[in-house]
């Protein structure tokens, strides 16, 4: 079937990744539509307007689909975006973990929530201008790093499955930034020149511990050098404080201090001097929730490269998975600084994504 029969849903953001993707797929020939995503807002004196909804992102949304000439949605995804984002978000900090909502976005709502209201409306299609591409190879779906290093999302992708890998499209895996940004100016859009947004959409990037106080009931507590029973300073409440942190210890003195390790049960932070502390290291670690793009292909141990936060550097390790209860135990070649509960870890061979899954609070060795 020809593609100017296939029906697609883009996701329009009011920036220029998704404006270009939507114009690239119009040139393609296919029948084009755009949507804009409204989702929780924090209404209050402390709070900013979340970035991917703002009233002025939708008029620029909505100027750019009249521009193209292509019909133009709005959906309100605010009670399950809150819901699976924001409230999951306070409960892992609340709970010791450090979370990454974009990864839980993307599985919840921009593209598992939507693509299940793209089927609904009976588009063949959801595209985004997420910085990664999508492959089939016989039967089966595989995605590779976006082809520009500096902003491939693939880290935030790896919960997709494979029947939403084959009605997901991604136009601009293949290009580089001042390329995306090229086309958009050739094509006339005036969105060329908008800045990139790189915070938490729903939390001003100078407000994150604001945030975290205005939601979370905090309780201060002592801060103690690790290894030893004095108190040396106070912290403010452990939400606020993630392993391997520095800024925002306020410790007054010879520092620098270095977050070590929570003890929960008796409100106690622990900090070490040393950058390079071996306590901070780990050779091993686990992780939760795993999900496989293609398991049947895959077999245990299994030698990847993995990366353990947002543009972190592959690391070589070696992998056991356990299908019963979904987990992973994964072995570094060499130990690794600052492995965060929360965080999510995700694998690699070369540039193709393998999959990916939760760190855990096990403490690895």
């Amino acid at each position: 079937m020809k593609k100017k029969n296939k029906k697609v849903l883009v996701a329009i953001s009011g920036g220029v990744d998704s404006a270009v993707s939507a114009k690239l797929l119009i040139d393609q020939g296919y029948d084009v539509s755009g949507i804009f995503l409204n989702f929780w807002k924090d209404n209050s004196e402390l709070s900013s307007e979340n970035k991917c909804c703002s009233l002025q992102s939708q008029m620029d949304a909505k100027k750019l689909c009249l521009n193209l000439g292509i019909p133009f949605y709005t959906y309100n995804f605010s009670k399950v975006f809150k819901k699976e984002v924001v409230d999951n978000f306070l409960e892992e900090y609340a709970s010791g973990r450090t979370p990454n909502p974009c990864v839980i976005c993307n599985k919840k709502v921009k593209i598992g929530g939507l693509l299940e209201y793209v089927q609904s409306l009976n588009f063949d299609y959801l595209a985004t201008g997420h910085y990664a591409y999508i492959e089939k190879e016989g039967r089966r779906y595989r995605m590779y790093k976006g082809l520009d290093k500096n902003k491939d999302q693939t880290y935030f992708l790896y919960t997709l499955s494979q029947k939403q890998l084959s009605k997901l499209i991604l136009p601009l895996g293949k290009l580089k930034k001042p390329a995306v940004r090229q086309i958009a100016k050739k094509a006339g859009l005036l969105l060329a020149d908008k800045s990139d947004s790189q915070e938490i959409c729903f939390i001003s990037g100078k407000r994150h511990n604001d945030f975290l106080k205005k939601y979370l009931k905090m309780k201060s507590g002592e801060i103690r050098l690790l290894g030893e029973d004095k108190k040396i300073g106070e912290h403010q409440g452990l939400p606020l404080y993630t392993i391997g942190q520095r800024r925002g210890i306020e410790i007054g003195g010879d520092g620098p201090y270095y977050v070590a390790r929570f003890d929960y049960q008796k409100n106690i932070l622990y900090v070490v001097r040393n950058f390079n502390d071996t306590i901070l290291y780990n050779s091993e670690m686990t992780l939760t929730n795993v999900n496989w793009m293609n398991l049947k292909e895959l077999k245990f141990p299994l030698k990847a490269d993995v990366v353990i936060r947002y543009q972190h550097k592959p690391v070589k390790c070696l992998i056991d998975y356990n299908k019963k209860n979904n987990t992973a135990r994964v072995k570094f070649y060499k130990k690794q600084r600052a492995i965060t509960p929360g965080q999510s870890a995700v694998f690699y061979q070369g540039n193709e994504v393998l999959g990916g899954g939760v760190i855990c609070a096990d403490g690895g060795s």
